[in-house]
C-alpha cells in the first residue's frame, strides 16, 4: 500500500515535470522568428496596452516581457483572455504567429538595474 502510494506520487511528479517542460518553449521553436514576432506584435497593436518592450502599465495591460509565461499559458490566455483583452483566436492569429510573438517576447532583455540608471542614483539637490 505504501509502495503503491510512492509509485503513484513519483508518476505524478514525472507527469507534472514533463508537462512543465513542454510548456517552457513552444513545440515549433525551431521555426519561431522573433523579428517576425516583433512585427506582428506591432501590427496587431499589442504595444498599445503592453508597451513596445512588453513592460505593461498599471493603466492598460500587464507586463508580459521579459520572461514571458510558459508558452502554453501564454497561448491559452491569448486565445481566451480574462479581463478586457480581446481574444486572439486562430482566425485572428495563426499558431505560427503566436509562436513568433512568443519568440519576440522571449528575446527581450531584462531591464537595467535601477542603480545603473544615472538619474535614479542622483542625489537630491540641496535647497
Amino acid at each position: 500500500m505504501i509502495a503503491s502510494r510512492r509509485l503513484r506520487s513519483l508518476a505524478i511528479v514525472g507527469v507534472v515535470s514533463a508537462c512543465t517542460w513542454s510548456q517552457v518553449t513552444p513545440s515549433r521553436s525551431a521555426t519561431a522568428d522573433s523579428a517576425k514576432g516583433k512585427q506582428i506584435y506591432a501590427n496587431y497593436g499589442c504595444y498599445e496596452c503592453h508597451g513596445y518592450q512588453g513592460q505593461g502599465s498599471p493603466l492598460s495591460g500587464s507586463r508580459i516581457a521579459p520572461g514571458p509565461l510558459a508558452f502554453t499559458a501564454f497561448e491559452n490566455y491569448l486565445r481566451q483572455p480574462g479581463g478586457q483583452m480581446p481574444p486572439y483566436t486562430a482566425r485572428v492569429l495563426t499558431d505560427a504567429e503566436v509562436t513568433d510573438i512568443y519568440a519576440f517576447l522571449g528575446s527581450l532583455p531584462e531591464p537595467p538595474d535601477w542603480k545603473d540608471i544615472p538619474i535614479l542614483r542622483a542625489e537630491a539637490p540641496e535647497k
